[in-house]
């Protein structure tokens, strides 16, 4: 005898919340939904898991995020899985969230497609007030997240260029934790975890002093990370 659930089963869904950083300012992108519910909206890549053809949640969202942005390649981490009722209109979903870090300079080319009218980068004062669904909440949980994590791990490199000033990383952590940093104490800080690679080169076409490029020695920090190494600001 074939096996029968005994109660109804609610629909899957993945969303996507990609952080970016620009101009000082940490950023995501958002999709503005071109169907119902919620025509208009603007709200996080994703969609509907396919129980026939994607064989992980992950996949799906990666396949979600190509669709609607063109995005592709990118490295996603499971943010949190969202289920109050009511959050969908059309019946009980859940939806699994997944993040990601991404260097602007690799991923400026977006474009809108299935089920999106249009794709954008927000900083996050210019995100809307209402996003469709619960993706404020959502959006809100990623960024606690973000916070939490950059104080003990170096994710914040994966949001910089290769070559980068330190005002550039202050300016980062400042953006992400909400907070100014005093300037000495941050450098020799991180000057002194013995994480950058000092280069020759300088900054170009600034009006300023150019200042000093570094990068992130990654070799150095896994070996670090080895011996029980904690990164905090």
């Amino acid at each position: 005898m074939p096996y029968t659930y005994e109660y109804p089963r609610p629909s899957v869904t993945v969303d996507c919340i990609l952080f970016g950083f620009d101009e000082g300012e940490l950023k995501i992108l958002l999709i503005q939904r071109g169907g119902e519910p919620f025509k208009g909206m603007w709200a996080l890549p994703g969609g509907f898991l396919d129980i026939d053809s994607d064989p992980s949640l992950e996949y799906a969202a990666k396949r979600e995020l190509e669709e609607e942005t063109g995005l592709t390649n990118v490295f996603m981490e499971q943010l949190y899985t969202f289920g109050d009722s009511g959050r969908d209109p059309r019946g009980r979903t859940v939806s699994a969230a997944y993040y990601a870090l991404l260097k602007l300079s690799d991923y400026q080319k977006v474009q809108a497609g299935t089920d999106a009218d249009n794709v954008r980068w927000f900083g996050l004062s210019e995100v809307p007030k209402d996003l469709a669904f619960d993706h404020e909440k959502i959006v809100a949980m990623a960024i606690e997240r973000l916070k939490g994590k950059v104080r003990y791990q170096p994710i914040g490199f994966e949001l910089l260029p290769e070559k980068f000033t330190l005002s550039e990383l202050q300016h980062l952590y400042e953006a992400v934790l909400g907070v100014e940093l005093d300037k000495r104490n941050f450098r020799k800080k991180i000057l002194k975890m013995d994480l950058l690679i000092g280069l020759e080169e300088k900054q170009e076409g600034v009006a300023h002093r150019a200042a000093q490029l570094f990068e992130f020695d990654k070799k150095r920090y896994e070996e670090l990370k080895a011996k029980g190494f904690n990164f905090e600001v």
